[in-house]
């Protein structure tokens, strides 16, 4: 099974299982068609221009994680995700891009349900862990397990948002997951956050 196909088996996972619900739910659009992109789709712009421009928009860094499924080997699911933003405040939803290539994907999509961890100016080597394929992300990593879905919490993060897996859509060569958040938090003393622009950590400055 290729990833496209990994891809729309968890989302047929979610649709036909069912990620774990709240009250008040809001009932997510019909499933996305998930297929490769068509060669007649493709804009005619340069990818390395495409990255060099939007680089100059700088992004917080996250890591979002998910417990180990079912069955699941591996342990823990994890990666690094700068394509995060918050969505609605009524129902409180976030959302964040996640490359139809993952391997991790399809592992939090059998989850359920994930933790996004806000990453501190401090974090940029835990960052680029994370960033890493196939390796044991969360070796001598410290977590506890977020309060509602048991995702891994990890230490030193200035902030934490526990969710549900709420929806899930195309966006091209991506997918936008859309999470239900079930529980928030941030660490005493939060401090400056992680950035990342044009292709490098940064810190936020005051002057």
């Amino acid at each position: 099974m290729g990833h496209a196909g990994m891809a729309a088996a968890a989302v047929r996972y979610l649709r036909s299982a069912g990620a774990p619900d709240t009250a008040g739910r809001v009932e997510p659009l019909p499933r996305p068609d998930l297929r490769a992109v068509g060669d007649d789709e493709r804009a005619p712009i340069d990818p390395a221009e495409f990255r060099r421009v939007l680089g100059n928009f700088a992004t917080g860094v996250t890591v979002v994680t998910a417990p180990a499924g079912e069955g699941e080997p591996a342990g823990p699911a994890g990666f690094a995700c700068q394509s995060f933003s918050a969505l609605s405040l009524d129902p409180p939803l976030i959302a964040f891009m996640v490359a139809r290539t993952s391997t991790t994907w399809p592992r939090i999509a059998r989850a359920g349900v994930f933790c996004v961890n806000v990453l501190g100016a401090h974090q940029g080597d835990l960052c680029r862990g994370f960033a890493v394929s196939g390796a044991d992300k969360f070796a001598g990593v410290a977590h506890d397990p977020a309060p509602v879905s048991g995702s891994p919490r990890l230490a030193g993060a200035p902030a934490w948002i526990d969710c549900t897996i709420h929806a899930v859509h195309t966006g091209g060569d991506h997918l936008i997951v859309v999470g239900r958040v079930d529980a928030l938090g941030t660490a005493d003393g939060e401090g400056a956050p992680l950035l990342f622009h044009r292709g490098r950590f940064g810190r936020l400055t005051t002057d």
